[in-house]
């Protein structure tokens, strides 16, 4: 157990770090990298994945709020914004625990990576919204929270990956859509980890030290590495450009995806 403490710590300030740098709260890299691990180690295969997402989703809960601290002392953070997408998210999330339940790993895997690579596409080739277009009304907003929340809960993702595009589709500037999405992992987090906890209560098969679909062993080694590592992606991400950003963010999550459905496969 020792060594893959250590394993966990990694990959912790891995994640740690480009959730700073790009406002993920670690489920694009680090379900991927989970699913990985957690096949080396010899976990079932028909909850490692499930396993992976609860786990990641735990994490989140520290993760963002360390980016969050960060990006907000740079003034990043659209308080707004995230006022008026915070209800439509707690409602997505609580849907998207419950259908995770009820998807088996393979299709789950699937719709992790269409929603990576179709956002990831968006960011690598520059895709640019209208000039007149600006964020939607009361039950526009509450729509694309909702939206964000069942896709975020699904993948296990903090809500970046798809906060972020949504935002600068409607014409946000790509650093406050970075410094926001961070602060919009916190909700998910939490209304998804309890979630997953639930939802993985007494399911037989699990790994040791798991409570419902979350592992704790890894979660411990997540949050030490991605708390260590946050801020410093903070800072590096408002120095530099913000097309070098998206094609980081582009690449690094597209990389990942296909990683992980082709280990699955």
């Amino acid at each position: 157990m020792d060594q893959w403490l250590f394993v966990y710590v990694a990959i912790g300030a891995f994640i740690g770090f480009f959730a700073g740098m790009l406002g993920m709260g670690g489920g694009g890299i680090q379900v991927p990298l989970t699913t990985m691990v957690f096949a080396a180690q010899g976990f079932p295969r028909e909850h490692m994945l499930h396993v992976a997402l609860g786990t990641a989703m735990a994490t989140v809960i520290f993760t963002s709020l360390s980016s969050l601290r960060a990006h907000n002392r740079h003034g990043a953070v659209n308080w707004s914004v995230l006022w008026r997408l915070i209800p439509g998210i707690v409602v997505g999330t609580g849907l998207g625990t419950l259908l995770a339940r009820h998807i088996p790993t393979f299709p789950l895997a699937v719709i992790f990576v269409v929603f990576v690579l179709y956002m990831a596409s968006s960011m690598l080739f520059n895709w640019k919204p209208k000039p007149t277009r600006r964020l939607p009304g009361p039950v526009g907003i509450f729509i694309a929270g909702t939206v964000i929340g069942v896709c975020s809960a699904l993948a296990a993702m903090g809500g970046a990956t798809l906060t972020i595009p949504f935002l600068v589709f409607c014409n946000v500037p790509f650093h406050m859509a970075i410094g926001t999405a961070s602060a919009v992992g916190f909700p998910i987090a939490v209304v998804g980890s309890i979630g997953y906890l639930v939802n993985g209560w007494g399911t037989a098969g699990l790994p040791a030290q798991s409570v419902g679909y979350i592992y704790v062993p890894a979660l411990i080694g997540f949050t030490v590495g991605s708390i260590v590592l946050a801020p410093f992606g903070a800072r590096l991400a408002h120095r530099t450009s913000e097309r070098s950003l998206k094609r980081i963010f582009a690449i690094v999550i597209g990389a990942l995806g296909l990683k992980m459905l082709v280990a699955l496969a």
